[in-house]
């Protein structure tokens, strides 16, 4: 399936990629939609910019990034593979702008401060990505129409892991794909690290299509291994950074806050008209399609000056970056929890909206199993003879990660509980809090 090249090609400039490649005319009237627009207003990594400050792109930069590795995918797999009969197990180009698309609008159901948000109101931004692609209200779907009038419901199910050829899915969705390799390279250029940092060039070069999906050759899988130990990295120093999951628990303290007034009837100023369908559970796409980060940032600044005074403190230590402490906890420590939520209320803070737990893990690696919830395509690796292996039974660095969990349990808590003072009238409290406290966790 192919559409209309443009008279000349366009090109994006990206920090990642140097050049961002357009040669489709529906590519090019997809990124102009509002749809695809408003991910410009959208940041990737939520509130990691409160700890890495450089780390104010968007999901709009990063969907270009996943069009341009998929781009360079399909290029690598025409040139090399392509499709000589039917179900050889090559490449079929015709698959090509399916696998566009899917991979420039594979994020555009995201919602402001995206997995917050979503935690919080019951979204699912891959379900509303489907429906922005099949809502005939959308300019996306009038755009994806222009191919053929089912090309919005293919590339649904691509989004939906669906779409009959596994190539194509395994492209946008699976343990090293276009998403997971731009946003690596992305974040950690963004945040000043180095602990994404991977041969995307070298990755490319050794992938090729197979009837199961997509396999890597054998000589290339030192690059593999090195982009799971880049992703164990990030994971571990940027995504679960305690900070920016303290910036996280206030947002969600933050909201469920403000929900809670909203249903009391008890907002001093007027309701935060844009959220109300969403604190009564009852939106529509058109709803969801108004909300950025922009927009409820400034329900934040108009909140500072609420008359409840929750609300105004949990907004002023958003936008003004006064995180909570926190320490870490085991199932061991866990029953001291209770005891500590009491202290923080000794102290004058209300522990429903001063006090959390947090739990972030991540599994680098994982073989497939099919009884899993949500199993996970495995990366084969293709020897000189055409057959194939399971990554970790090939290498040693990947055998010893795979199926690890890693992460850890956090209480969250007013940062005052952990400072040293002698004059507070709170003392005595702040001192029994921290006898439960050393060297950052529970005793």
């Amino acid at each position: 399936m192919r559409d209309d090249p443009l008279a000349r090609e366009k090109v994006f400039r990206d920090p990642v990629h140097n050049y961002i490649h357009v040669s489709d005319r529906v590519i090019l009237a997809l990124i102009d939609t509002p749809e695809f627009q408003r991910l410009r207003r959208i940041k990737q990594l939520g509130v990691a910019n409160y700890v890495f400050q450089g780390a104010e792109h968007t999901r709009f930069t990063h969907s270009l990034g996943v069009y341009e590795i998929t781009r360079k995918m399909c290029e690598s797999f025409a040139t090399n593979f392509p499709s000589r009969a039917p179900g050889d197990g090559l490449w079929d180009d015709n698959e090509r702008l399916v696998a566009l698309c899917s991979a420039l609008l594979h994020d555009i159901g995201h919602g402001p401060y995206s997995h917050t948000f979503e935690h919080l109101f019951g979204t699912d931004h891959e379900a509303i990505t489907r429906r922005i692609l099949t809502d005939p209200s959308t300019a996306v779907n009038a755009v994806l129409k222009t191919v053929s009038p089912d090309f919005p419901e293919q590339v649904a199910s691509v989004i939906a892991h669906t779409y009959p050829n596994p190539q194509v899915v395994q492209m946008i969705s699976s343990q090293i794909d276009a998403d997971r390799m731009d946003y690596l390279l992305r974040d950690a250029y963004h945040t000043g690290t180095n602990y994404g940092l991977f041969d995307l060039t070298r990755i490319l070069r050794v992938m090729r299509p197979y009837a199961g999906g997509i396999a890597y050759e054998a000589d290339g899988m030192h690059a593999v291994e090195d982009y799971i130990v880049s992703r164990f990295q990030m994971y571990q120093q940027v995504y679960f950074h305690p900070v920016s999951r303290s910036m996280e628990t206030i947002l969600a303290k933050l909201l469920a806050r403000a929900k809670v007034l909203y249903e009391a009837g008890a907002f001093a100023q007027d309701a935060p008209r844009l959220l109300v369908p969403f604190f009564e559970h009852d939106f529509t796409l058109a709803d969801y399609l108004r909300l950025d980060d922009g927009v409820l940032n400034t329900y934040f600044t108009a909140w500072c000056t609420e008359s409840d005074p929750i609300l105004a403190d949990l907004a002023g230590r958003f936008l003004n970056r006064r995180p909570f402490k926190s320490v870490s906890f085991t199932a061991a420590t866990a029953d001291q929890l209770p005891a500590l939520r009491q202290l923080v209320a000794a102290a004058g803070f209300d522990p429903a909206y001063y006090t959390a737990e947090n739990d972030s893990f991540d599994l680098p690696y994982d073989q497939y199993d099919p009884e899993a919830a949500n199993p996970k395509t495995q990366i084969e690796i293709m020897q000189p003879d055409g057959t194939l292996s399971e990554l970790s039974t090939q290498s040693r660095l990947v055998a010893a990660i795979t199926g690890r969990v890693s992460g850890d349990k956090r209480f969250y808590f007013p940062k005052v509980m952990l400072e040293p003072t002698s004059t507070d009238l709170f003392t005595p409290i702040y001192r029994q809090f921290q006898a439960h406290v050393v060297n950052g966790r529970l005793k």
